[in-house]
């Protein structure tokens, strides 16, 4: 298996900065936000589950998931987002698996929100966190998909809390600077993502 790098961040990190940079280098980036969207299109095993459980009002007049009205149930009642969790994880780890063995690039990136919570971590050979205060992450997320103040902390609440993702990484990237900061703190990172790969590979 190639060498794959775990990264992860609570919501409104600068996760996805990250992961676009090196995306940019030509890295193969495994996205679970992206990987979750396609588990559930139109003639998927989990989307005729989920239609059976919760009927047509969280469909869209397309045949396709109103992922909208599925998020305010799921992070309203947990016992729905753990069935929802026991449903979509296992196609999402089977599609995962799928697309980082045809990752050719030196390393390959494993980009999830969840990937310590839902043990998705086992692919992963580093862990790298994206890091900012609990603070930033609700004005960030507020502002970028105003959404409302109670939804975010329900999703924040839903994940580690930042020293529990920080314990479990091999490296934190801080993201209290700008996004210029970001950028330099992550080139630094591929260079030295590079020196293990190749490590890994000898």
């Amino acid at each position: 298996m190639r060498f794959t790098v775990g990264i992860t961040g609570g919501i409104g990190s600068g996760k996805s900065a990250v992961t676009d940079r090196l995306q940019s280098y030509g890295i193969a980036v495994v996205d679970a936000d992206v990987v979750a969207r396609v588990v559930v299109e139109p003639g998927r095993p989990a989307l005729d589950a989920i239609r059976e459980r919760y009927g047509q009002s969280i469909m869209h007049a397309d045949g396709t998931l109103n992922r909208a009205a599925l998020r305010s149930i799921v992070f309203e009642n947990s016992a729905e987002r753990h069935w929802l969790e026991s449903v979509t994880h296992p196609a999402i780890r089977i599609e995962m698996s799928e697309q980082l063995a045809h990752a050719t690039s030196p390393y390959a990136v494993l980009s999830s929100p969840l990937l310590l919570e839902s043990g998705q971590n086992i692919f992963a050979h580093y862990v790298v966190v994206v890091d900012v205060p609990e603070t930033v992450q609700l004005e960030r997320t507020m502002a970028r998909d105003n959404n409302e103040e109670t939804l975010v902390k329900r999703i924040m609440a839903a994940q580690l809390t930042r020293d529990e993702r920080c314990e479990q990484a091999n490296e934190v990237l801080d993201n209290r600077g700008s996004l210029q900061d970001l950028y330099n703190a992550t080139d630094a990172l591929h260079q030295r993502l590079l020196l293990l790969a190749e490590g890994f590979s000898a």
